[in-house]
């Protein structure tokens, strides 16, 4: 069994985690999603990450095979949308998921999204949500797979064109001890 964990990124791992995004953003083009072809997450972008301290690896036998953001903040575009949130607490809101072509196949995004899940409950959200492009199904299902209940759809960016799936995750946190 393969020693698997996440941890904040450091500044070390940064060309990593740009080559995992640049890796995703190949295969979202090849999807035919135009999900991060607009240069967006950049080097700058996990670089702001990384000084909020919102900047997560999984890592697998000592080698980062994935990078995430876990926002612990309200995102602005989650204010409106089209449908209902399951929930109007504070959440946690998982950005910027990518794991790397090298780990491809091996349900890696499964335990990534349960250790950022574990990271936001320990952080004292009940609640997390989590944004996808339509054309994006891959993600939709590991959202899914992950116990993420659809939502409604958000508008990034106030663009009327550049419209995401929206799920949540309600009521982490809050089981009865043994």
């Amino acid at each position: 069994m393969a020693s698997i964990y996440c941890r904040l990124a450091t500044s070390d791992d940064l060309p990593t985690q740009m080559a995992i995004i640049n890796e995703a953003k190949a295969l979202l083009k090849r999807d035919g999603s135009p999900q991060w072809q607009d240069g967006h997450p950049d080097r700058q972008q996990l670089e702001r990450d990384q000084q909020a301290g919102i900047s997560y690896v999984l890592v697998v036998d000592g080698h980062v095979a994935g990078t995430a953001a876990l926002m612990q903040q309200p995102d602005p575009n989650y204010e409106n949308i089209e449908g209902r949130w399951h929930s109007d607490g504070p959440y946690a809101v998982i950005h910027r998921i990518a794991i790397s072509g090298e780990f491809h196949g091996l349900h890696l995004a499964d335990f990534f999204f349960a250790l950022l899940v574990s990271e936001a409950v320990r952080l004292g959200f009940k609640t997390v949500r989590i944004d996808t492009h339509e054309m994006n199904r891959r993600m939709q299902h590991i959202i899914l797979k992950a116990g993420f209940t659809y939502c409604g759809i958000v508008q990034m960016n106030h663009h009327p064109d550049d419209l995401r799936l929206a799920y949540d995750l309600i009521g982490l946190g809050c089981g009865k001890p043994r």
